[in-house]
């Protein structure tokens, strides 16, 4: 069972629908009990920083969240769930994320001839392992790993060594990290085609090997 985290964000029905489609059992829930007995966990989102953490503290999830990803089961935050994992975000000065990971989030500069939010289909580069990315990462497919982003706010990581995958788009955007069995991702591997599906596919891997 993988348990999808309701708080009133943005986004939740489509990941639910994409593990669906690759045959998991899937739960939507703020219940702590159905999110501690859950193989894997996901935090997936859309929207404000500032209101999401606000959600999350009022439905008591912040410590249920810090206590699942304490447990060492796989967790895995999607675009504003990745944000939202670190410590803070422009966004929303003077709210503290959950602090999982270490970094702050910033606001995509503006430059020439690029929108913000970005919105679109952007490659990655991986430079290093993730089991993430596996069998999806190697230089066969690194023609075909684009994937599928909107957001106006990026990851700078404080280590990168947890930076599994990087994007350009004005400035060096965190793509995605893995730190033990926390992974997370800006973009939206459930509206990323055959890549996305992969990626989630790996998730689901990593839940049932524990």
């Amino acid at each position: 069972m993988i348990a999808i985290i309701d708080y009133d964000a943005g986004n939740i029905k489509s990941v639910e629908k994409a593990l669906l489609y690759l045959g998991q059992e899937v739960i939507v829930t703020r219940d702590e009990r159905e999110v501690q007995e859950a193989e894997g966990v996901i935090l997936p989102g859309v929207g404000s920083f500032g209101d999401a953490m606000e959600k999350l503290n009022a439905y008591g999830l912040v410590d249920v969240i810090r206590g699942y990803v304490d447990s060492g089961k796989p967790f895995l935050g999607i675009c504003l769930g990745q944000q939202l994992l670190f410590e803070s975000s422009e966004e929303s000065p003077g709210v503290e994320g959950l602090c999982i990971l270490e970094g702050h989030i910033r606001r995509i500069p503006q430059r020439q001839g690029l929108k913000v939010p970005h919105m679109g289909w952007n490659d990655l580069q991986f430079p290093r392992k993730s089991r993430l990315f596996d069998g999806i990462s190697g230089e066969a497919a690194l023609k075909d790993s684009y994937v599928y982003f909107v957001h106006s706010y990026y990851l700078q990581a404080a280590d990168e060594r947890i930076v599994t995958a990087t994007t350009e788009y004005g400035v060096t955007i965190h793509a995605a990290v893995e730190k033990g069995n926390v992974f997370a991702c800006q973009f939206h591997p459930e509206k990323s085609a055959d890549m996305g599906m992969g990626i989630l596919r790996n998730f689901c891997q990593i839940c049932k090997e524990g």
